[in-house]
């Protein structure tokens, strides 16, 4: 993303914890950026397109490089799924609110081009938590991971939009929770 996109997010980003995700209008993000509709459409062709950035950008915070690498790779698979997920989790809590507010949006009854995608940036999202996590199974045992992790996921999301707590404790524990259950080797 370029320095021009990545103004155009933060703006939207900012925008929308006081007025909303829902009540976020472009030309109120253009104007803010200091830009005209057709640039902010050059790099994002809708809010969902801006929403869909924020989430590339959890993805990466997510994939960062753990702080001790060597300690990491020894951990046992579920302690490292585990804290793959919260990095996630962790970078959402920044922005919660707008976080959980455009995964509302999307999942819109009346908005199947929003929240079909969603399956797929899931499905994706499991992928890399895999990829991080160093979870090398193939075959019939990635896709019990696979199922299990975004079981895990999604049972973390749950918690996240109702967690308070400063250090996400009732993130975490949906997470370990939901992990008992997944054969991680």
């Amino acid at each position: 993303m370029d320095a021009l996109a990545e103004r155009i997010l933060d703006a939207a980003l900012d925008r929308a914890a006081f007025e909303g995700w829902p009540n976020l209008r472009l030309h109120d993000v253009a104007g803010e950026v200091g830009i005209t509709l057709p640039d902010l459409l050059a790099r994002f062709r809708d809010a969902d397109a801006i929403a869909d950035a924020h989430f590339t950008r959890l993805l990466s915070r997510m994939l960062a490089p753990p702080d001790n690498p060597a300690e990491f790779v020894l951990a046992p698979a579920r302690e490292r799924a585990e804290t793959v997920l919260m990095r996630w989790f962790a970078a959402a809590a920044e922005r919660r609110k707008v976080t959980l507010e455009m995964l509302a949006v999307k999942a819109w009854p009346s908005h199947p081009h929003t929240w079909v995608p969603m399956v797929f940036n899931l499905s994706r999202l499991i992928h890399w938590v895999r990829e991080a996590a160093r979870l090398d199974r193939g075959g019939v045992a990635r896709m019990v991971e696979e199922v299990g992790l975004t079981k895990t996921f999604l049972a973390g999301l749950a918690a996240f939009a109702l967690d308070r707590t400063e250090d996400l404790a009732g993130t975490r524990r949906a997470i370990r929770s939901a992990l008992r259950f997944v054969p991680l080797a």
